[in-house]
């Protein structure tokens, strides 16, 4: 017998095919795992090597050393590595005598069984070849046990202290405590910018808050090299929102931000010979300075800017006029910069609008009201609620008490019941909004009952375009028997031309101008028409003199605003005796001390102060009031006395000209 790998296509072996296959497939697994023994422990060295560098680069080592060092240590591990790997020199592919060992060691059968089906008979003695025959036999039989085994690269013997496992642990600690920034600290082992840099490069950083806070801005390095003054506690806190600017005076610069920092273009051109990178800070983060070297790190928590807060200081009050006046309490951290006052109609005014229109009519008609206004659906108003600015005490005002007086009277919604919310807005866009509060706005006061009743269809329309067929029939309505209740032409043909605009309005911009002209024929009702022209010459002159007294007029101009208030006052005067003597109950006082006191009371207070206050105008506007109420006291006052006389019904006819 010999070593000689015997011929497959020996009639002798053709019976064991299958059984040569399992050999050479055993053995092939014995050379992988003689293989694998001689080069894992190499491989394992190198492994721990490279976990090692991971670890120490995840941990942020690599963040915290210059360039220099990070370029030594990088040298260091790469030294390192390869000394781990310089055994695999010696590596050598394991032979097929080799393999057929470790089959025979594996197999735990006597005389070498996997080597024995390798060998060949020479000899051509029958006896030797039936011996031969019996022996291959019995091998290819003990062939099932015949293993290559597991391999065993016996690191223990390598590795005594286990550091393998050392760094393992560390790996997967490092691996979570990273986070998102584990390629970027693992970059950092490799990033050497600055490694050549001048020595003489200055790089100069600072923090510049938003200008509306009013805050100086926060110098954190001075020269190259020169850590920032942190405060000990912890990050640097500045306002959401700030710029951090890095300027370097030379050389290549590279910062590196995490966080809620975000780079920006430069607003304006670097001066010259100077490299410049702006960060916008929205939110907490930090910066490093990679190029140059030896820069610090710096860590910026953002502090946001709160939205302010708004709210009525006390109830909204109609003043004399009718005007609206709010008072607000306005607070924020760096300034409000705005607020407004927003009104909106409330839901249930339509169905209180529902109820008033059935006031003048039948519950059925009332009814029917309702009915129609379900089935057109929602309100459709003509116009939108008002909405106006408010009156902030300063120009950034971080806590004070706004006043507002806002005249409302001619709106279409003065009278109706609303909500009003007031809001304020900051240079940061932060809005914010008051607590909504119901109210009836102010409305002018109208005596004539005509006057009155065409206001309030003209509030209806106003709110809700849908109701134009009830407002049709509120106004034919007011024509009936025109000779006991408008015996004045001109009331009936005005009356009758509003109902001829409204059948023939088809569009919104249409019915906007019957309310106008419903407002236009009240306040001329109210007023006379010659009066209302007096009233208008009289409060023309008023606000002119108010003007003149806020602005700081020069004396020659008020005493002449002062004469056109005399004149205006006394064309007043000269209609109230005109109206008297139109009268047949008999003179009706004009009220001239009122009107001297009222003159006197201007021309004191122009004596007193340079700048009359708006209190001590408001009081004189008051007093104006007053005399107009009076007026109209006695008015109605004569009214019912008339009434109690034996021709009261022929003068009841003559008061209610024009619906008085």
């Amino acid at each position: 017998m010999n070593g000689v790998t015997p011929d497959p296509s020996d009639p002798i072996r053709d019976g064991d095919a299958l059984s040569r296959l399992k050999l050479a497939q055993a053995l092939d697994r014995a050379i992988y795992a003689i293989a694998w023994e001689r080069a894992w422990p190499n491989l394992a060295r190198l492994l721990t090597v490279i976990g090692l560098f991971l670890v120490v680069s995840w941990a942020g080592l690599w963040l915290s050393l210059p360039f220099v060092a990070r370029a030594i240590g990088l040298v260091i591990f790469a030294g390192i590595a390869i000394a781990a790997l310089f055994p695999l020199i010696r590596f050598r592919w394991p032979s097929r005598e080799e393999a057929l060992s470790r089959l025979d060691r594996g197999s735990g059968i006597r005389h070498r069984p996997a080597t024995t089906l390798t060998d060949t008979l020479t000899s051509q003695d029958p006896v030797a070849k039936a011996l031969w025959q019996a022996q291959r036999e019995r091998t290819l039989a003990s062939l099932k046990r015949i293993r290559a085994g597991l391999p065993h690269p016996r690191l223990a013997l390598h590795d005594p202290w286990a550091l393998r496992a050392l760094v393992m642990v560390m790996l997967v600690a490092t691996f979570f405590a990273a986070g998102d920034e584990r390629a970027m600290r693992l970059g950092a082992a490799f990033d050497w910018n600055g490694v050549l840099a001048p020595t003489n490069v200055r790089v100069d950083a600072w923090v510049t808050p938003p200008l509306y806070t009013g805050k100086p801005p926060i110098i954190l390095s001075a020269a190259n090299k020169e850590a920032a003054a942190l405060p000990a506690s912890g990050p640097l806190a500045v306002p959401a929102g700030s710029t951090l600017i890095v300027r370097s005076s030379g050389g290549s610069l590279d910062v590196a931000v995490s966080g809620g920092l975000k780079e920006v273009a430069p607003t304006e051109a670097a001066p010259k010979g100077t490299n410049e990178k702006h960060f916008a800070i929205a939110a907490d983060g930090t910066a490093h300075v990679r190029a140059p070297s030896g820069q610090p790190q710096w860590a910026f928590a953002a502090t946001p800017d709160r939205p302010p807060t708004i709210a009525l200081a006390k109830d909204p009050e109609r003043q004399a006029r009718g005007a609206l006046q709010l008072s607000y309490k306005i607070e924020d951290d760096y300034g409000v910069t705005g607020a407004d006052a927003h009104i909106a109609i409330r839901p249930a005014d339509a169905k209180d609008n529902i109820k008033d229109a059935g006031k003048n009519g039948s519950k059925d008609n009332a009814k029917d009201n309702s009915k129609d206004a379900d089935a057109k659906g929602a309100a459709r108003p003509l116009f939108q609620p008002p909405q106006f600015p408010l009156v902030l005490p300063n120009a950034r005002t971080r806590n004070g008490v706004g006043q507002t007086v806002k005249d409302l009277s001619e709106d279409p919604y003065a009278g109706a019941d609303v909500t009003l919310t007031l809001t304020a807005k900051d240079e940061a866009g932060n809005e914010a909004r008051s607590e909504p509060f119901n109210l009836r706005l102010p409305e002018r006061l109208f005596t004539n009952s005509l006057a009155r009743a065409l206001i309030e269809q003209r509030r209806i329309l106003a709110l809700d375009a849908n109701r134009n067929s009830e407002v049709y029939t509120a106004l034919d309505a007011l024509m009936i028997a025109p000779e006991l209740f408008t015996p004045d032409a001109g009331c009936y043909l005005g009356l009758r031309s509003l109902a001829s605009q409204l059948e023939a309005a088809r569009t919104d911009d249409a019915l906007r101008e019957v309310v106008a002209s419903m407002w236009a024929f009240a306040v001329t009702i109210e007023d006379d028409g010659v009066a209302g022209s007096v009233n208008a010459a009289l409060r023309s002159a008023q606000d002119a003199l108010k003007a003149a007294l806020e602005r700081g007029a020069s004396e020659d101009e008020i005493r002449v605003l002062t004469q056109k208030l005399r004149e205006a006052m006394a064309g007043k005067v000269r209609d109230l005796a005109r109206r008297a003597e139109q009268n047949p109950l008999g003179p009706r006082q004009p009220f001239p001390a009122e009107v001297q006191l009222i003159l006197d009371k201007a021309v004191e207070l122009r004596q007193k102060t340079q700048h009359a206050t708006p209190e001590q105008l408001e009081e004189l506007a008051q007093q104006q009031d007053a005399l107009r109420q009076q007026l109209q006291a006695y008015r109605k006052s004569a009214s019912n006395r008339a009434k109690a006389g034996n021709d009261g019904a022929n003068q009841f006819t003559r008061d209610r000209k024009c619906g008085s």
